[in-house]
């Protein structure tokens, strides 16, 4: 019990920009999810089974024209494509998490990503609940924001447009925090220089999956350059 507790503890502060954004965030798809008819029942299954960000958001567009598997599937693997890569460089960190594993796996979403891949245990901590918790934690942010934005939704009438923005103003937190607590800032400069060239060469419709092979390329190739910079 102790250990969970520790791990717990350790993995909450890590989490708060998270819960920042996820309020605001599953607030506004609960509110949306109401004025198409449906109740905060539906908030709470869709965020606790799907929990996938964006796709929720455009989920409620299928749930309102009705549902079509081999089209819905189709959107779902365009729409969430990028996690192919997030899980092929969680193959290691992952590596030993036993039962804990088909979890960390499902709730993987871009901020979980980047605070897992930021935050490392203090000592003494157990790494494979660390990350649990981490991933716990920013799943129950977004059931609790959806599930209030359900609930309220029917009482409050305001225009939702901009509402999204959060999600740009947590990654640029995310980012900033990344860049003040490491020296080597190659991966970011990887990151960011191949995702505006991607979005050059390929418009901003086409240009995360570009991106995403481009980054796991570079960073396979400059792997060595990138650790000795780690240990220095």
């Amino acid at each position: 019990m102790n250990l969970k507790r520790n791990a717990l503890k350790a993995a909450f502060p890590h989490t708060i920009p998270v819960l920042t954004g996820y309020l605001v965030l599953g607030a506004a798809y609960g509110i949306l999810l109401d004025s198409k008819g449906y109740s905060f029942v539906w908030a709470i299954l869709t965020s606790l089974f799907i929990f996938a960000g964006s796709m929720q958001f455009v989920s409620i567009s299928m749930l309102a024209t009705g549902f079509h598997p081999v089209y819905t599937l189709a959107i779902t693997l365009m729409v969430n494509a990028r996690h192919l890569f997030y899980g092929i460089s969680m193959l290691s960190k992952y590596k030993g998490t036993g039962i804990l594993k088909p979890y960390l796996i499902f709730g993987l979403t871009d901020e979980t990503f980047s605070v897992l891949i930021a935050s490392e245990p203090p000592k003494g901590v157990d790494k494979n609940w660390f990350m649990f918790f981490i991933t716990l934690l920013d799943q129950i942010y977004w059931i609790t924001g959806s599930l209030l934005g359900s609930l309220l939704g029917s009482f409050i009438t305001f225009n939702t447009k901009g509402m999204d923005f959060a999600l740009t103003a947590l990654f640029i937190v995310i980012f900033i925090d990344q860049w003040r607590a490491t020296k080597n800032h190659l991966p970011v400069c990887i990151g960011v220089g191949s995702s505006m060239v991607c979005r050059l060469l390929f418009g901003s419709a086409n240009f995360i999956i570009p991106s995403m092979i481009t980054i796991l390329l570079l960073v396979t190739v400059l792997q060595e350059k990138i650790e000795s910079r780690n240990s220095i």
